[in-house]
């Protein structure tokens, strides 16, 4: 029995959700498997990229040239770094996360915003399973007898509570959808608000400053693209507000009353301090300077030892650091080219009621505000946020209305993306093998040479500047 193009997208789209309820959704769940998760997705977007015929845009020529510029000057930059083989698997990882974009843009253009309804609902699930397992770690914390609680422990399914605001940080806009939308009904409207609530209510006691600055420039952005970019404000500050009570009510005066102390309360995170990333800057910046043209090589940062990460928290410095100033300018312009034609067509719509327009001004939401985390945190280098990176991008493509008449797609960049796609998940899966079976090893000598945490990039473990295992 063959399947229609359709029926191909939407057990791709099937697969897929339940992979990514598993990454962040199960009690196990962490960063080594959140990137087995993360291949495991690549793999599915390049089977069924290969199921469809070669037909229709995704880009543009001028965007396809940029990309095929960035991809040879990394793979020049990944076979003169120090270790090539990390160099080249941080590139595959790239093209990876290129290919769940289209794929994921592929699967919306085959099919109806019936598929819009889909994605929105799974967010509204996966957002309420994490409040409910956050709720219930609450009860359990507060009925528990400890006489001191930390809002820290209540967070679960991340390595870090900083992984877990990043995906906050996606999700938050794509909540506020049903509340822009004028045809939900009113229980229906109220359940999403509390859950909105809920959701800035973990966004508050996790504490994660990049998700406030994300949120916050977000907002600032969405203020000028009409009425609805306000809606969309006043409903976020509405939740916030919420949340903000939530938040007094159980941290402060419940706490208080069963005669708790919170250590570690969001008051006293409230800081503008770098966390340490000042000298990690510095690292990346020097970096630059030392090899502007090519950089030091894919995933390199990690290949120069220092006590704070494996990554700058930064993703220009990144960017500049180990793939070079030219590739970083190149992506910075594809950007901001993408950015500016996404704002045309939202300000075009800015009176539309229409629920595509107002997923478009959503998701262009999530994706202002995760690249503005980016520049101080790591959303460039966690599976997770790749994923829903991959995810809002490759949605905000496929929703794109071009302006300039189709033409047929390069036959000789098609071939070429397919081949490095395909390469890049054989090489993903390779590391996988080899390396899965022993990460508790490696994390274990890691540990053993003194070291007090782990420092993520690829694995948990993610330096690579080791003496050889």
């Amino acid at each position: 029995m063959t399947l229609s193009v359709q029926q191909r997208g939407n057990t791709f789209l099937v697969v897929v959700v339940c992979l990514l309820t598993l990454a962040i959704c199960a009690p196990f769940s962490g960063h080594d498997w959140q990137r087995v998760v993360q291949i495991a997705v690549a793999t599915c977007a390049v089977v069924y990229g290969l199921c469809l015929p070669q037909v229709g845009r995704c880009v543009d020529r001028p965007t396809a040239l940029g990309i095929s510029l960035i991809g040879v000057a990394g793979l020049a930059s990944a076979l003169l770094a120090h270790q090539p083989l990390w160099a080249l698997t941080e590139l595959a990882l790239v093209f990876s996360c290129g290919a769940i974009a289209f794929a994921f843009s592929r699967v919306r253009r085959n099919g109806d915003e019936s598929l819009d309804r889909a994605l929105i609902l799974f967010v509204l699930l996966l957002c309420t399973v994490k409040s409910a397992q956050y709720l219930h770690a609450g009860i359990l914390a507060f009925t528990s007898g400890e006489t001191v609680v930390n809002p820290d422990s209540l967070l679960s399914g991340f390595s870090n509570k900083r992984f877990y605001g990043q995906f906050q940080t996606f999700t938050l806009p794509l909540l506020a959808l049903p509340l822009l939308v004028s045809n939900v009904a009113r229980p229906a409207r109220s359940a999403v608000f509390v859950l909105l609530c809920v959701w800035w209510l973990i966004v508050i006691s996790g504490g994660t400053r990049g998700t406030w600055l994300g949120m916050g420039v977000a907002g600032a952005v969405l203020v000028f693209l009409g009425q609805h970019g306000r809606r969309w404000v006043v409903w976020q500050l509405a939740a916030l507000a919420g949340g903000l009570l939530l938040y007094w009510l159980v941290f402060n005066v419940l706490a208080r009353y069963l005669g708790i102390e919170i250590s570690n309360a969001a008051a006293d995170r409230l800081t503008t301090s770098l966390s340490g990333r000042g000298p990690i800057w510095w690292q990346a910046w020097h970096m630059m300077l030392e090899r502007p043209w090519l950089g030091f090589g894919p995933m390199h940062f990690a290949d120069i030892s220092n006590d704070i990460p494996a990554h700058p928290h930064q993703a220009i410095l990144q960017w500049v650091s180990e793939w070079g100033v030219p590739s970083a300018l190149c992506v910075a312009a594809l950007v901001a080219r993408a950015g500016w034609a996404t704002v045309d067509i939202l300000r075009e719509r800015e009176l539309s009621w229409a629920s595509v327009d107002l997923l478009r001004l959503c998701l262009f939401a999530s994706l202002v505000g995760a690249l503005t985390q980016a520049m101080v945190d790591g959303v460039i280098v966690m599976p997770v946020s790749q994923l829903w990176l991959s995810l809002v991008a490759g949605w905000l493509m496929a929703l794109h209305v071009w302006r300039t008449p189709a033409v047929t797609p390069s036959p000789i960049l098609a071939k070429m993306w397919t081949a490095a796609s395909v390469v890049s998940v054989g090489m993903l899966v390779f590391i996988a093998i080899r390396d899965v079976p022993h990460l508790t090893e490696r994390i274990q000598h890691y540990m053993g040479l003194g070291q007090d945490h782990l420092q993520p990039r690829f694995w948990a473990q993610g330096v690579i500047a080791l003496p050889k295992q």
